[in-house]
């Protein structure tokens, strides 16, 4: 039976509990250990959309394994990964800039002065879409807060 005397018994006692500590999510969006759904980075910007890679060329950046259809843009990767990226970790750009992280799709990107950004799915993107730069400002601001 819960009496006033038990209740405060335990309400004292809880401090002196472990706490569970959350996990911080990775810097980059991953399935398995391989980024962004094992879409090519640099293709966005060299043929313009998507390329799924098998990871025949990969390589390791950032906590992640990144698979590229291509030897030269495995090497363009490497040789500047900030540039090829997906901004906010490859995570869906208009949840960052709501303050919430997101899995993405590769067919739901957008690339914007010169960066790339991807999003959960086509509606996300058509928000996204609305206000491009103020959506970058807010989720910028929420970055990477927002990892845990």
């Amino acid at each position: 039976m819960l009496t006033r005397r038990t209740l405060f018994t335990a309400l004292a006692a809880a401090p002196l509990l472990p706490r569970v500590a959350l996990a911080r999510e990775p810097e980059v969006f991953q399935t398995g250990g391989v980024a962004i759904n094992g879409a090519d980075p640099v293709a966005y910007f060299t043929t313009g959309g998507p390329v799924l890679a098998e990871g025949r060329f990969a390589a390791d950046w950032n906590g992640a394994t990144w698979h590229f259809a291509r030897a030269e843009d495995r090497d363009a990767f490497a040789a500047e990964p900030a540039r090829y990226a997906p901004q906010f970790g490859g995570y869906c750009a208009f949840a960052a800039s709501r303050g919430y992280l997101a899995p993405t799709i590769p067919e739901a990107w957008t690339v914007y002065e010169g960066r790339l950004y991807l999003n959960a799915n086509l509606r996300a993107r058509e928000l996204w879409l609305e206000d491009v730069p103020g959506n970058i400002a807010k989720g910028r601001a929420n970055w990477p807060g927002i990892l845990g």
